[in-house]
């Protein structure tokens, strides 16, 4: 390797880890914000904070790796342009792609290793991630629950005004909300003097045994009048026990998306397998509903048609073969027939909407798994041109042009996808559109840096209102 390839790596390298380290630091701080309600208050010892936070931090590495690429490219080769390194360069008969050749290949083998680590050790933490939280509910079940405040579990708000005993199971004042279904309120309170948390390893229910309390329900006639008397239902209790499923606890992601997602915690042959056995089942499931439909619809057959059929064609208006009150059962059958087969479809459709959404979601996962390796390239010959062009180094221009294409690339990365998950476009398009849109932007700086041409032709904006000036102003001898 030579002097330059030594210099060039070395220069590059000190800024990437800089940079990446300052970011991961940010992004770190973000999770713990998110998932502050869940760490704070509750009891945590040091060890169990830093495997949350220890099993959370891969997830952050595909946000943090293409933007330090970016950043450390801008500030590398601006920082070699602002001290006319690179004239240097040039005057030698060393061109900017011969400069950015020891780097491409250390960008090469990052970005390799970067789709072995999405491919095998962020599935591997979301699993460990989603495992740990449970188990910290099942060894520690009081954690579920804080004190004076109402917690959101499952189905129910549960507010205790005290936590005791050794494992802080033992709870007073018991407040519970049970969640109505059809989304339209809290119509049950459960009201108890104390209760106990109960929970096992092998289990994922969290089991709330209350003694001493009240049940209050409010409910809902069909009748639009007996609504207006407010009736409501009330019951004492001895002993009441309430089972409180766990994998609830898992619905917090720092995407806002489900961590308990599955195609999170796949690798690449493991989300083909899922995803040929997903679309499997949904044609299965399709041929079957065709089948059924076309089963549901009853034909009413009557010896008039038949004797008809035979001696002469059907009319028109098959109808006129039937006296009235024949009619009118054939006109009810069909609209009744009409009726389920649309209220069916409606309802399978519903159905299969979300299943094409699941399989969009880990098409997805595997998409995402390979853009990181475009990603990675397509940042790289962003920023090192960039930096070439705007001769800029240090971290104030930099930041802002990075940031910038960041936040773009981010966002069309995310509307393409949530564009995919709706059935907007295909799921290739939505994880590739943000790389899409900017590699021409890739192309146009590296070409624009290779031939020593600025970031913007003033040139070329100012000769048409020069032009103008001409024409206007007199021409001074």
């Amino acid at each position: 390797m030579k002097i330059l390839d030594k210099y060039l790596l070395k220069t590059f390298l000190t800024t990437f880890t800089t940079v990446f380290v300052i970011l991961f630091f940010i992004f770190i701080l973000q999770t713990v914000w998110l998932f502050i309600s869940e760490l704070a208050g509750k009891d945590l010892d040091l060890i169990m904070v830093f495997k949350f936070l220890g099993f959370s931090m891969p997830r952050i590495v595909p946000l943090v790796l293409p933007l330090s690429i970016l950043l450390s490219s801008i500030m590398t080769f601006g920082n070699l342009a602002e001290n006319y390194e690179f004239a240097a360069m040039k005057s030698s008969g060393i061109s900017l792609q011969r400069a950015m050749r020891s780097l491409t290949i250390f960008i090469l083998l990052l970005s390799i290793v970067a789709f072995f680590f999405a491919n095998n050790v962020i599935p591997f933490a979301e699993y460990k991630f989603i495992n740990f939280r449970k188990n910290i509910a099942q060894l520690k079940p009081a954690l579920a629950i804080a004190e004076g405040q109402f917690n959101d579990v499952g189905f129910y708000n549960i507010k205790v005004n005290k936590k005791s005993g050794p494992e802080g199971n033992t709870l007073t004042g018991i407040t519970i909300h049970k969640k109505s279904q059809n989304g339209d309120g809290n119509k049950t309170v459960i009201k108890a003097k104390n209760g106990e948390l109960v929970s096992s390893e092998k289990s994922n229910i969290l089991q709330l045994v209350l003694n001493e309390g009240y049940y209050y329900e409010d409910i809902t006639p069909k009748s639009y009048v007996d609504r207006e008397k407010m009736p409501f239902a009330k019951s004492s209790f001895k002993k009441q026990i309430i089972n409180i499923d766990l994998s609830e606890l898992n619905k917090v992601d720092i995407n806002q998306e489900s961590v308990a997602n599955t195609n999170t915690m796949l690798n690449v042959n493991e989300l083909n397998y899922t995803i040929d056995s997903l679309k499997t089942n949904m044609k299965a499931d399709l041929i079957a509903f065709s089948d059924n439909s076309n089963a549901k619809v009853i034909f009413p057959t009557k010896n008039k048609l038949v004797v008809s059929s035979k001696k002469k064609p059907l009319p028109n208006d098959i109808l006129s073969l039937y006296n009235n009150v024949e009619k009118s059962g054939i006109l009810n059958s069909a609209s009744s027939n009409l009726s389920n087969t649309m209220y069916s479809i409606e309802s399978s459709n519903t159905e299969f909407l979300n299943k094409q959404k699941n399989i969009n979601n880990h098409l997805l996962a595997v998409y995402d798994k390979f853009v990181i390796v475009f990603a990675c390239f397509l940042m790289f010959f962003i920023g090192a041109p960039l930096g070439a062009i705007i001769r800029k180094g240090g971290l104030g221009l930099p930041i802002v042009f990075a940031i910038l294409i960041f936040i773009t690339f981010h966002f069309v990365n995310t509307f393409g996808k949530r564009l995919a998950q709706e059935n907007g476009m295909t799921p290739f398009m939505g994880a590739w559109l943000s790389s899409f849109i900017l590699t021409p932007l890739a192309i146009l700086l590296t070409y624009r840096a290779t031939n020593d041409i600025g970031l913007v032709n003033m040139d070329v904006i100012l000769a048409p209102f020069q032009k103008l000036i001409k024409k206007i102003l007199p021409s001074q001898n």
